[in-house]
């Protein structure tokens, strides 16, 4: 069928209705803009990426998500713990050592289905409009620059729909650096992950309940082990490919219960209960954009970056970034001024934040490094590496990476994230 102009055209457009959509939208909902989220799924759907840290919180409250989340079955998270090969645990990192054990320092591990759900009517609530089952084809171009985009319903009719601005918070598909040749891979970071769930595995007791588990395996490989609601718990393991598929083992199954022999805490965890019997793969985690923003187009969410999931920092990034975006794109629309340049700020800050992750991600994966001893070392630094892990990213932590340098080397700052101008045009594909 032709494509169709809408002749009323909105304020923004979400490319996807995930955590940094549903949280854009809902802030430009709530201030009154027209907001259209295009979301290629049908909700509820499965997602990975469960356990939230606790700065999420401060998202979450703007949108008006906590008293929602406090009345879900979600299960209460307090801390993660460290377990080596042999079984033996760290003390638990708490996060009320440092944060209101009532507000910050209690998060949730959540069932994404669900929980991304209550975002996506948490956005509809807020005034945004939602059309699910529909993929964006490509961006709309006038010159150099974006001014919508043209989409294909689930019963197959395509159309094109214009807006101010556009929001890319595509995911892991990250429509616009894809197409656009931005999507840069991190010179380390690129892991593979196998995961499973299982039912009434064997839990911990009191506050410890809903603790998150990193367990480590041979060559800096690492568990996760996330309780959730419903009596089921995700357990998934990470490392570097040729190790997870040493020996030319490729099926997920046998990959994922061979490495579960090589930590005793969790071949004790999954010791008892059900496996579901449904083992998922990926690898490629981490990636960047090398642009923030270009003219009418801003990246928000895991479209803009993604991390290594060892510190569970995705969905905190996602909602922190698309709480930023909606606030400047509301700023830009009520001052009449979208250019990219407008999202500097915006797009320092979310990088600052990955960088400073980045930092305590790369430390984790060298051989040499353990929190045990820069702490031993530095009594103090606990603080700072907690704040780190609960997702206070955007503050100076220049101490504590001089104090990790003298264990293992850090990496420099990636020189991505500023806004792509208008004398540099975006390719229309």
């Amino acid at each position: 069928m032709p494509s169709k102009k809408n002749s009323h055209p909105y304020d923004a457009i979400m490319i996807g209705g995930g955590p940094s959509g549903s949280c854009s939208a809902a802030i430009l909902g709530e201030y009154g803009h027209r907001v259209l989220i295009l979301e290629r799924e049908k909700f509820p759907r499965y997602h990975i990426g469960e356990s939230l840290i606790p700065f999420t919180f401060q998202p979450l409250e703007r949108i008006g998500m906590i008293p929602k989340l406090r009345q879900s079955a979600f299960v209460k998270k307090y801390g993660v713990t460290f377990v080596s090969p042999d079984g033996r645990r760290s003390q638990p990192f708490y996060f009320f050592t440092r944060y209101d054990r009532e507000t910050v320092a209690q998060t949730w591990q959540v069932l994404r289905s669900e929980f991304d759900q209550m975002l996506l009517d948490n956005a509809r609530e807020k005034g945004a409009e939602v059309r699910e089952q529909t993929s964006v084809n490509r961006l709309l171009m006038e010159g150099d620059r974006v001014v919508g985009v043209e989409a294909t319903d689930h019963t197959g009719r395509t159309y094109e729909v214009r807006a101010k601005i556009v929001l890319d918070c595509s995911g892991k598909e990250a429509f616009t650096s894809n197409r656009n040749g931005w999507r840069m891979k991190d010179p380390y970071l690129n892991k593979i992950a196998v995961w499973t769930y299982y039912r009434d595995s064997k839990r911990d007791t009191g506050i410890d309940e809903g603790g998150i588990t990193v367990a480590y395996v041979p060559d800096k490989g690492w568990f996760w082990h996330i309780p959730q609601h419903n009596r089921m718990t995700s357990v998934g393991v990470v490392a570097e490919g040729k190790y997870l598929t040493r020996g030319g083992v490729k099926d997920p199954k046998e990959i994922f219960h061979r490495e579960v022999e090589e930590n005793r805490w969790i071949k004790d965890h999954l010791s008892v209960g059900q496996s579901t019997g449904e083992y998922f793969i990926t690898s490629e985690y981490s990636r960047h954009s090398r642009y923030c923003a270009a003219p009418g187009l801003v990246l928000v969410g895991d479209a803009f970056a993604f991390l290594d999931p060892v510190f569970s920092s995705g969905v905190m990034l996602a909602l922190k970034s698309g709480q930023l975006a909606g606030e400047t794109v509301h700023a830009g629309l009520v001052e009449g001024d979208l250019s990219p340049a407008r999202f500097a700020a915006y797009g320092a800050t979310v990088r600052q934040g990955v960088e400073n992750m980045r930092k305590l991600v790369y430390a984790f994966y060298d051989p040499k490094f353990s929190f045990r001893e820069v702490i031993k070392r530095y009594p103090d630094a606990a603080g700072e590496i907690t704040d780190c892990l609960s997702g206070d990213v955007n503050k100076d932590f220049t101490q504590l990476w001089n104090r990790i340098r003298e264990f293992v080397p850090l990496p420099d700052d990636l020189p991505y994230g500023e806004p792509l101008h208008a004398k540099e045009p975006v390719p229309a594909k």
